[in-house]
């Protein structure tokens, strides 16, 4: 049927979750077009569809995701009326749109690492494994790889790695992740419940209808464009210690620095939901799908006595508080880099973070939108002086209010807790694009 999904030729990063414990990012320049169509061509076989993925998934060891910039498709030989058909955010560029963004101060382009704001970003190798031994196999092999091709270099990587507990995901301040993800229509999967009903695939993956009936990516040629999709890559140092800090300085005894952590979050570091969870942790709760994501806003907790209007769980999903949600959900992957703060540890001054891309079919309207009103309006649920606290632009002017009977708690002041480190939009084509854009000539 056209409208299934083509497994077989979506990139698996956009439908599955691999058990990935570390793994490498490598961002690449193309200094000569057929030098990196020679280094597309012998991985191009190696990047895996969903479906080949789903089918292999207990015995691989290694998974290889390939995206581009738009400055990259040129690089590769891209025709001029090919790239004019993408949309102006991803020709732009992440780094030209900060001020969209708000990535501004120490947020801003300048202040990235790596070289992810200049032009000569052109694509990046996600090198995902299930182990140390594999990632250092494979970069060994990726490495070679470089040295055989000659107009392709690494403009820099950064490298991945999980750490205790290993038996569920987290970021370095604690709190579980990978809790609240929509389902795409025809993928095969079911919303858990709480997650809202399996969204039309035109949302995330380029060449399908959307909610709207209008078949993402109609601008570009199908033959790049089908079952492609956009990557926004978003690097976060995470200050473990200035949150720890935080906490011990504006919050009493051990219970009471949770909840105050957990009200910055709107959830407690189990996973568990402060509306369902309003006074303690429950981690049984945290760790049960079928129970963590199962409520609502608009009549379980319409004031925030429970979770904060403006905690960072409720901006990034208001769920049934946010007009014409199906169409700003997004797909979320990444990774935690950088070792952990020990308990009890002083701040170390050592860079650690999350690495996460979002997965949309139109940065402007899904991804942008999200920074510029959920994350960074000061008025996003009439609160009128806060941005959000754990990833919107902190800079030590901005309050974060905890509703309370018969009087709330402002914290005035809130410090910056993440800082963003680098970013990109990526374009991740289907394997179909892939050939075809290995097969490109200098003459096209």
């Amino acid at each position: 049927m056209p409208g299934m999904l083509e497994l077989d030729d979506i990139q698996h990063i956009l439908l599955t979750r691999t058990p990935a414990m570390t793994g490498r990012y490598e961002f690449l320049t193309f200094d000569r077009p057929a030098g990196g169509r020679a280094w597309l061509r012998e991985l191009m076989d190696r990047a895996q569809s969903a479906a080949d993925v789903r089918d292999s998934m207990e015995e691989s060891s290694r998974w290889i995701t390939l995206a581009f910039t738009w400055t990259g498709l040129r690089a590769l030989g891209v025709p001029e009326d090919t790239l004019n058909g993408f949309p102006d955010a991803f020709r732009e560029g992440m780094a030209a749109r900060a001020d969209i963004l708000g990535d501004v101060g120490p947020n801003s382009p300048q202040h990235w690492d790596g070289g992810l704001a200049g032009g000569d970003l052109h694509a990046i190798a996600i090198l995902f494994a299930r182990d140390d031994d594999e990632r250092r196999r494979c970069v060994g092999e990726h490495d070679a790889l470089l040295a055989r091709c000659d107009g392709v270099r690494s403009l820099s990587f950064l490298d991945l790695n999980a750490h205790p507990p290993f038996n569920y995901a987290h970021d370095h301040f604690g709190f579980r992740d990978r809790l609240s993800q929509p389902v795409i229509e025809g993928s095969g999967e079911e919303p858990t419940p709480g997650s809202g009903a399996p969204l039309k695939p035109g949302e995330f993956i380029l060449g399908y209808p959307d909610e709207a009936g209008v078949v993402a990516g109609e601008r570009i040629p199908a033959i790049l464009a089908r079952n492609g999709s956009y990557l926004a890559y978003r690097r976060l140092e995470e200050h473990v210690g200035r949150f720890r800090e935080y906490l011990a300085d504006n919050a009493g005894t051990p219970e009471e620095q949770e909840l105050l952590a957990a009200k910055f979050m709107g959830r407690w570091r189990s996973g568990a939901p402060l509306v369902l969870a309003p006074e303690a942790d429950d981690p049984e709760l945290g760790a049960d799908p079928l129970r963590n994501n199962d409520f609502n806003y608009k009549e379980m907790d319409p004031f925030g006595y429970a979770c904060p209007l403006g905690s960072h769980a409720r901006r990034l999903n208001p769920r049934d508080t946010a007009h014409n949600m199906n169409r700003r959900r997004m797909i979320r992957r990444g990774a935690t880099y950088g070792p952990a703060l020990p308990d009890g540890a002083a701040d170390d001054g050592v860079d650690r973070g999350i690495a996460a891309f979002i997965i949309c079919a139109d940065l402007a309207r899904q991804f942008e939108f999200a920074q510029n009103v959920w994350i960074n309006d000061k008025e996003f649920h009439e609160l009128g002086n806060e941005h959000d606290p754990i990833c919107g632009s902190q800079d030590g002017t901005l309050d974060f209010t905890v509703p309370k009977r018969p009087i709330r708690k402002v914290h005035k002041g809130i410090p910056a807790f993440t800082t963003l480190r680098g970013g990109a939009y990526f374009f991740l084509p289907g394997l179909g694009a892939l050939r075809y854009l290995a097969g490109l000539t200098d003459q096209e």
